[in-house]
């Protein structure tokens, strides 16, 4: 498990401060969580997940029985006129002379149920191929949505805690520099100290003072931008306690900029498959059950008679000629190597990145131990330098210079913990570990 320091930083001064804090505290996994769950955007990259699924079906659905119901009616005021050859009437007819003719009965019904699917369909059945690679790329955009809230709400949540840390130091910092000047103005009161030395840490005071203000104020805003991405308008605090920095060796897996790339490839690859099985033939099956009926209304003659009708076939279609399809699939083809360049590119340089990002992470963790030594020896200088000038041994600036060391020292230590984890997240999304697997 990670070990966790309460602000250890203020161990080192030898000082214990429980900060109080009026709201409630979020990890920056609630914080994550939370954001994730009211994202919009993560909402948004959802439904497109569930979309390309119903989409997929929708194709699937193509392969199954089509079954429709049809029913007319239909009554002539006056029936259909054919012409008819003349010899139909006379045989002694000329070939050229013709009869008009009406054949039918004024009412007419039809009523059937027609039955088609699909034997054999190459274009189908690559659609569906596609329709599922589609989904699968949804689904690593869904992923993809959540890792940059994932890193987003980190390095915000990261820079709260520095700026907290930070307001812990500034204020026992002004606290006891507030204690000197308290003493600096009896000993002026006794004639032990000139007005120049009250008024220089009445200086660093009000420095102090200004900055913590400032620090204050940087906290809310950065806040206010976790509250934003987070959904939310509750006000909190974040926790204080900053990890501490451990060297980690992650598996490398494939980031998901390279997984949607390569299924960016499939895609193109497989839509260049589909336009060529669109040259081939195409089987369907049909069918057709129902009745027909016919009816005269002049009494006392009047009738409404039906009769079965029922067929079953088969049909072929076969495409002769289409030339935009050879250009289609040129350009397919275009964006399938564009794809895989892509892809390329970015696999080299995740490479790099993560080489970059592994020695940054050494470095930033050598240099976090380091700037923790530098504040034990700041403080310790500062201690002894305070020692020295109640001894008259020291003066008033060498404490304002020791005082001024141990804030250096504080931010640094702060900062260099900070920028470790915040390369430590870049690590993780780049070796693809940033969100596991569910």
């Amino acid at each position: 498990m990670k070990k966790l320091y309460t602000t250890s930083l203020l161990l080192l001064l030898s000082i214990w401060i429980t900060p109080v804090f009026s709201q409630q505290i979020l990890s920056l996994d609630e914080c994550v969580n939370q954001a994730i769950h009211n994202s919009r955007q993560i909402k948004i990259a959802e439904n497109e997940v569930l979309k390309s699924e119903y989409k997929r079906k929708e194709i699937a659905a193509n392969f199954w029985p089509k079954i429709n119901g049809n029913f007319d009616y239909k009554y002539y005021f006056d029936l259909p006129t054919q012409l008819m050859p003349a010899k139909a009437f006379n045989p002694m007819a000329p070939d050229w002379e013709f009869k008009p003719a009406q054949f039918g009965v004024p009412h007419n019904i039809n009523a059937n149920v027609q039955v088609g699917m699909p034997l054999y369909n190459a274009e189908l059945f690559s659609g569906l191929k596609i329709s599922k690679i589609a989904e699968e790329m949804q689904k690593l955009n869904y992923k993809k949505s959540k890792e940059d809230t994932y890193v987003l709400i980190s390095n915000l949540y990261y820079n709260a805690q520095l700026i907290k840390n930070q307001m812990v130091f500034t204020s026992k910092n002004k606290e006891n520099l507030q204690k000197v000047l308290k003493d600096l103005e009896l000993f002026y009161q006794q004639k032990l100290a000139t007005k120049n030395d009250v008024d220089k840490v009445r200086l660093q005071v009000n420095k102090l003072d200004i900055n913590l203000k400032l620090l204050q104020n940087k906290y809310n805003e950065i806040i206010n931008a976790l509250k934003l991405n987070m959904g939310t308008n509750k006000d909190f605090d974040v926790s204080p306690d900053i990890i501490t920095p451990q060297l980690k060796k992650y598996n490398l897996l494939p980031s998901t900029e390279e997984l949607l790339l390569t299924k960016k490839y499939e895609l193109a690859n497989t839509e260049v498959k589909k336009l060529k099985k669109g040259r081939l033939p195409s089987l369907s099956l049909f069918g057709s059950y129902g009745t027909i009926g016919y009816g005269y209304d002049e009494k006392p003659h009047d009738f409404l008679d039906f009769y079965d009708v029922s067929l079953v076939g088969l049909k072929i279609e076969i495409p002769l000629f289409d030339f935009s399809r050879s250009k289609k699939i040129k350009q397919k083809k275009l964006d399938a190597e564009n794809a895989k360049l892509q892809l390329e590119l970015v696999v080299d340089k995740n490479t790099t990145d993560i080489k970059n990002a592994e020695e940054r992470l050494k470095l930033n963790l050598k240099v976090a131990e380091n700037q923790k030594e530098q504040l034990k020896l700041a403080q310790s200088v500062y201690e002894k330098t305070l020692l020295q000038y109640k001894q008259e041994v020291a003066s008033l600036n060498d404490v304002i210079t020791a005082e001024n060391e141990v804030i250096k020292a504080q931010q640094d230590y702060l900062s260099s913990v900070i920028e470790y984890l915040k390369t430590e997240l870049e690590l993780k999304k780049l070796t693809g570990n940033l969100i596991p697997e569910n």
